[in-house]
């Protein structure tokens, strides 16, 4: 199957339960994206910034650039400029450089704080208390460029069924609590990222709102050294 049938049938399915499909474009080249692009796909996910300026200046100006990979606070400013959401955040320090770029752009940036959920060290992510003492501080409160609009999480790879029901639904339930906590009366807040090509079903029915789909759209990935 094509690129485009690959991504219709995702988009058929995840419409139909409210969804969003971020496309995983990551390892492949603008020309695929573009593919996806023109079947009507307009969010596309990266996890290298280098990768995804470059494909940015390829490709339509329409297109909302997620960032789903660990980013370095040095590598912020090449994306400040356009990116829609930054999916990763994982650190208060990172936190305070994607709003210093941003300030410097004139721009609002939307956030995801990255939660470890994952019963794996090399996973990146928040502790569930460090994400609640980033929202509590007073420091957090004077970041003017910066909005968090929910959680983004990734399940311990190749765990059982049972157990990645378990680490989505924790991920659940924090975002309830941080929801009434700290942002009630806030429409924004209200984006849950958990699931991939193996998972996304799972991951919804737990109260995922957006899900990550790259191999199962793209194929096998094209192996390129791009820089991080």
């Amino acid at each position: 199957m094509s690129i485009a049938d690959n991504l219709l049938k995702y988009k058929n399915e995840l419409d139909a339960v409210g969804v969003k499909l971020v496309a995983v474009s990551k390892n492949n080249p603008a020309e695929s994206a573009l593919e996806a692009y023109n079947a009507g796909q307009r969010v596309f996910g990266e996890n290298l910034v280098q990768e995804m300026v470059d494909k940015q200046a390829q490709l339509p100006a329409d297109i909302e650039w997620h960032l789903i990979g660990h980013l370095q606070t040095n590598k912020v400013k090449y994306i400040a400029p356009f990116i829609k959401l930054i999916e990763s955040v994982d650190s208060f320090k990172l936190l305070k450089e994607i709003d210093k770029q941003a300030a410097k752009n004139q721009r609002v940036i939307d956030c995801l704080l990255q939660i470890c959920i994952a019963d794996e060290e090399t996973k990146y992510g928040l502790e569930f208390d460090e994400a609640i003492e980033i929202l509590r501080s007073e420091e957090f409160e004077n970041l003017k460029n910066v909005r968090i609009v929910g959680l983004m999480g990734i399940a311990t790879n190749n765990a059982s069924e049972a157990q990645t029901k378990i680490e989505f639904n924790e991920l659940k339930i924090l975002f309830d609590g941080i929801k009434l906590s700290f942002f009630r009366k806030d429409d924004f807040f209200k984006e849950i990222s958990m699931g991939m090509s193996s998972d996304y079903q799972l991951a919804i029915t737990e109260g995922s709102t957006m899900v990550r789909i790259g191999s199962s759209i793209f194929g096998k990935r094209t192996i390129k050294h791009w820089k991080a």
